[in-house]
């Protein structure tokens, strides 16, 4: 059996295993949130994962899932791509199949966060105009963070802050909050970087929306700063 038919009878294999797990309740309700794809079986990410564990991780598998418009084959492609063969130049290709915010944190959180060049990847996605790349990349940035990855001592904090503080003021709720999250990381990793950020944020203090902000860094530092 040549590649290719090896390929598309793992896919309906896959296939198989997620209508066995459908849920149609949890499928309506992401809709109902603007979660829009081709198709979407509803399977919850625990059983996605089970699913992904039954199959050997491999490239071309990984690439051909990741161009079905179908959540969880997207999900499962993160998941089954080795990240030892998953290089810069298939990054730049990936970031631009992200279709929202759940495929940007599981592809961050499976794949891009594994790589050995992860903070490459930050340190470029978030001096980008694109406002999905920039998102992209401080989601990335957070999730370094949380698994204390050693690419996450690469990454060039000063840039964040200063790209962060530009997209606070974004009219996008994600990018917003993925601003300010890419903040409270980069200033609970150095004091010094955490009092630099909250005495920027003195000046905007005089608007609800800035002391909103700066009350929530000064909470997530307190035990941080001396």
């Amino acid at each position: 059996m040549s590649t290719v038919n090896v390929i598309e009878e793992t896919i309906r294999k896959i296939r198989k295993d997620l209508r066995l797990s459908m849920n149609g309740v949890v499928a309506a309700s992401m809709r109902e949130k603007g979660m829009n794809y081709g198709m979407n079986f509803g399977v919850k990410f625990p059983d996605i994962r089970r699913i992904a564990s039954r199959y050997i991780p491999d490239k071309e598998l990984a690439e051909t899932l990741w161009k079905q418009d179908v959540r969880e084959l997207k999900i499962i492609a993160t998941l089954l791509y080795p990240p030892d063969e998953f290089s810069r130049e298939d990054a730049a290709r990936w970031i631009l199949g992200i279709p929202n915010q759940e495929i940007r944190e599981r592809v961050c959180m499976n794949l891009f966060s594994k790589t050995d060049f992860a903070d490459e990847l930050v340190n470029g996605w978030v001096n980008q105009e694109n406002e999905d790349t920039r998102l992209t990349g401080y989601w990335l940035f957070a999730r370094l963070a949380i698994i204390r990855a050693t690419s996450f001592e690469r990454v060039d904090k000063n840039n964040i802050v200063e790209r962060a503080f530009s997209d606070l003021a974004s009219d996008s709720l994600f990018l917003f909050q993925a601003a300010l999250n890419a903040l409270k990381f980069a200033g609970r990793d150095s004091p010094q970087l955490a009092s630099a950020i909250l005495n920027r944020l003195k000046p905007s203090e005089k608007s609800s929306k800035g002391k909103e902000i700066a009350d929530i860094l000064r909470f997530e530092f307190e035990d941080i700063i001396p």
